[in-house]
């Protein structure tokens, strides 16, 4: 198959001589018609084994020559025998079932071979398990063999991906139009959100739709990231070798090591055992919700204030958690935490080494105390901003929050963190009672409930008009989906992309009805 032509590839082992009769003059028949094969073929490991074959049909006393090509006007009864090798080069899964070690200098025994045979783990798409895994599998412990003469297989692990697909789950084919190049989206959206997409999507057993909108999303993830480090330089983040976590005596710092330590377990974990989109959504989570959103708003009044100490702290530890991100980071996301890895090693400094050959982070620092206290305070502050947002509470408007059964833990927290808690969640007193106010929202503060009385600071009236309207559009665009779900004609004859675009839709509208059923539901308390 011509389009299977490797320059690489194993040449075949036959060569081709002139026919044996014709060197005797009898190649015609009465009739001019040929009787026997035009040429000679000759197989064999090596051009000695095909001279030997060659002299057992013409004779010991011929001279054997080898040629790339065939030559001009060979004499009949010539002592000159000339064979010319095939052109061609074997198929490309018996080139690729040799290729773990031929391509370390097999069969000779050389030091890459040595080095890196066996090899570890095999990344491929399952659609070539057959041609390709299992024939360098077969190959491999029939050829390589250990000082006992043992077979070894090319790899302890085979990885199977998935395939990726477009947005509409349709496979790539350049006749419907729909293959993505990766290199435009690299000028796009730069090479390490496309590997980041690619990772946090690569759930075992389900192939991948790419939508370009993904991977822009995934590029502001790397933007955070970016900014966050910009954060940390304007505040003065200052790189201490000596830093050891168990120095931090904040709780707030105290808190973001524990997670750290805990993300950078799950991350290791996930990859060791090739979960990489567990791998990646862990790495997600950690520094956009813990690191971006929450300590670095957490940290902004401590760089604001005047406690030299505590300010000296939280920049000691603030660079000491970035330099292990962009080390858990890496692998997604080699090219943009390579360049942080150096513009955070201070002004006129350099790294002992580049990020790529850093040493794995091995985290055990964890103070349950702070990270429970800490948790508790961004568990409150989330609550009271999703009850703002899904009673359309204007941003600015403050609040007061009413904490009703709160145990002793509970209002201590409550004082230590008044402040937080006023800022990031626009309230304007904290106060205690024994009983709920009237016109307030519940929600949920662990054995405590906090109210906000919201009855004077909304229209009750043109709120409620509001969802009614939200919920009659959600109701009208379920019911369509519906009727068309529930036509076995439409299912049957619609693509299988339309069918599931349309099952995913609705589960959507569903989700989105109970946060709005929620969102009356609490009005209606009012």
């Amino acid at each position: 198959c011509i389009s299977r032509q490797l320059w690489w590839g194993h040449q075949i082992p036959a060569w081709y001589g002139p026919n044996r009769f014709w060197q005797k003059g009898i190649l015609l028949d009465e009739n001019r018609k040929n009787i026997f094969p035009i040429e000679e073929i000759f197989v064999g490991r090596n051009v000695g084994e095909v001279e030997i074959a060659a002299k057992a049909i013409y004779g010991e006393d011929c001279e054997i020559k080898f040629a790339s090509e065939r030559p001009l006007g060979i004499t009949p009864n010539s002592k000159y025998i000339t064979l010319v090798r095939d052109p061609d080069v074997l198929d490309t899964w018996f080139s690729s079932a040799l290729w773990p070690f031929s391509t370390l200098g097999w069969p000779n025994k050389t030091p890459e071979l040595a080095r890196y045979y066996q090899t570890d783990v095999l990344v491929t798409g399952f659609d070539i398990i057959f041609f390709w895994v299992a024939r360098m599998m077969m190959m491999g412990l029939h050829f390589m063999k250990d000082a006992e003469g043992n077979p070894v297989e090319p790899f302890h692990t085979v990885y199977v991906h998935a395939l990726v697909r477009d947005k509409d789950g349709q496979k790539m084919s350049k006749s419907k139009g729909n293959v993505i190049d990766p290199l435009v989206l690299i000028d796009e959206y730069g090479a390490d959100a496309l590997r980041f997409t690619l990772a946090i999507m690569a759930a075992q057993g389900r192939d991948v739709r790419l939508d370009p909108t993904r991977i822009a999303g995934y590029r502001n993830f790397g933007t955070k990231l970016w900014n966050a480090t910009r954060f940390a330089e304007m505040n003065g983040m200052k790189a201490d070798r000596d830093f050891k976590p168990e120095q931090a005596k904040v709780a707030v710092n105290r808190w973001i090591l524990t997670e750290l330590t805990r993300a950078s377990t799950e991350i290791t974990a996930a990859i060791t055992t090739y979960r990489f989109n567990d791998a990646a959504s862990a790495a997600y989570k950690f520094v956009w919700n813990q690191l971006c959103d929450w300590y670095l708003e957490l940290l902004k009044p401590v760089f604001m204030g005047e406690d030299a100490a505590a300010k000296a702290e939280a920049q000691a530890v603030l660079a000491y958690v970035l330099d292990e991100t962009y080390k858990l980071l890496h692998p997604f996301m080699p090219f943009m935490t390579e360049e942080l890895w150096a513009l955070t090693a201070g002004e006129g400094a350099l790294r002992d080494t580049l990020l790529c050959h850093a040493a794995w982070p091995v985290l055990t620092f964890a103070d349950a105390d702070a990270a429970a206290d800490v948790n508790w305070l961004v568990d409150t502050v989330t609550a009271i901003r999703s009850v703002r947002s899904e009673m359309n509470v204007p941003p600015a408007t403050q609040a007061p929050l009413i904490v009703v059964g709160a145990n002793a833990l509970s209002m201590d927290r409550l004082a230590r963190n008044d402040a937080a808690i006023k800022r990031l969640a626009r309230v304007s007193v904290i106060e205690h009672s024994l009983v709920m106010p009237k016109s307030s929202v519940q929600l949920a503060m662990g054995e405590a409930t906090g109210c906000l009385p919201l009855g004077s600071l909304i229209d009750l009236v043109a709120e409620s008009a509001r969802l009614a309207k939200e919920l009659g559009k959600i109701d009208a665009e379920m019911a369509k989906i519906m009727g068309k779900l529930g036509n076995e004609r439409f299912v049957a004859n619609a693509k299988p992309e339309v069918v599931q675009a349309e099952r995913e839709r609705m589960a959507e509208l569903v989700g989105e009805k109970a946060t709005l059923g929620l969102a009356v539901a609490r009005l209606a308390e009012l």
